[in-house]
């Protein structure tokens, strides 16, 4: 990536975090948290009370930039079908017709994800890691970029299916919206004649300039140093003594991958051990199952990660190409 690069990466991503701050106010970091799965190609997980912004971030994203969005409310009944689409007979011409699903957006939210069954769960799978869907052995390729936005409830368990690890490591991210503060809150309130569902964002730039902007901060230099810090923090949850299972390899990548685009929103050509602390937890700490033990007592996926980023040693030198 050329210093040119950087200053247009940092100066379009900064446009397109403040148009969607317009609807989601005072969220600045998780804004930038969903832009930068965006970008990295990537699935974001929410897991947040009802009543957080969580619908209206997915729309204003996809509004940004120039894109389609969806929602499905998962419920128990949800067939696999209601999400990837069906085929269905066409008396008139004798055929069948395949009938898309909500999947075939830019932007999907997916509404408390674990309400649905787990074969429904599983029909997201496909479309998650491959961009695309099988029905009746025929391949259906999704918009391009494509990204999930997956909620869930934190406090009502009740009715739920908890999400398999397998699945968990599909989601790049994982964080939470809360709640505004009181500043953002008053501002709210003063639009409470307009519904969220009223308000259109202009986009910022297309869905092919999107498709630009995702392949330049592939070009972003990641240092042998970084890809030896980041192997030891992956390493480091493994071993750990309240860890069952530590982070797969694709959150290795995941974590990678992530740094790169969160060193492009800064306006850098290379990766800095900050990029990968700042993203650890939220990439990280979902792919972690803990010992029960640990659980009882009080232990979280946050607070090891946290604890990891303090035993692990960074690299000291400033790294730059």
């Amino acid at each position: 990536m050329t210093l040119e690069q950087a200053a247009w990466f940092k100066e379009v991503a900064a446009r397109l975090v403040a148009n969607v701050e317009q609807v989601l106010l005072g969220k600045p970091h998780v804004v930038q948290l969903a832009l930068t799965t965006l970008l990295s190609e990537g699935h974001l997980l929410l897991e947040d009370f009802p009543g957080t912004g969580k619908t209206s971030l997915a729309r204003a994203l996809a509004q940004t930039v120039g894109g389609t969005s969806n929602r499905i409310q998962f419920t128990p009944d949800l067939l696999p079908g209601d999400v990837t689409g069906m085929s269905m007979y066409d008396q008139k011409n004798g055929v069948f017709e395949f009938h898309t699903g909500p999947v075939f957006s830019n932007v999907l939210l997916a509404d408390e994800i674990n309400r649905a069954s787990p074969k429904t769960q599983s029909a997201l799978l496909e479309v998650m890691e491959e961009s695309r869907v099988t029905v009746d052995g025929v391949t259906h390729s999704v918009p391009d970029p494509f990204m999930v936005i997956a909620t869930q409830n934190p406090v009502e368990q009740a009715g739920t299916y908890r999400l398999p690890e397998a699945q968990l490591d599909r989601f790049l991210l994982k964080t939470t919206l809360g709640y505004p503060d009181a500043v953002s809150t008053r501002r709210i309130l003063e639009g409470v004649r307009v519904k969220s569902h009223q308000r259109t964002l202009e986009p910022i730039l297309s869905v092919h300039d999107l498709r630009s902007m995702i392949e330049t901060a592939k070009l972003v230099t990641t240092d042998s140093a970084i890809l030896d810090y980041v192997s030891r923090l992956v390493d480091a949850t493994r071993s750990a003594s309240e860890v069952r299972l530590g982070s797969s390899v694709r959150g290795a990548l995941a974590l990678v991958r992530s740094s790169m685009t969160w060193a492009a929103l800064q306006g850098r050509t290379y990766v800095l051990p900050d990029d990968v602390k700042a993203l650890a937890e939220p990439v990280l700490a979902h792919r972690l199952v803990l010992d029960p033990e640990a659980e009882f007592d009080g232990v979280t996926p946050t607070s090891v990660v946290g604890r990891i980023l303090l035993d692990v040693v960074p690299p000291h030198e400033r790294l730059s190409v």
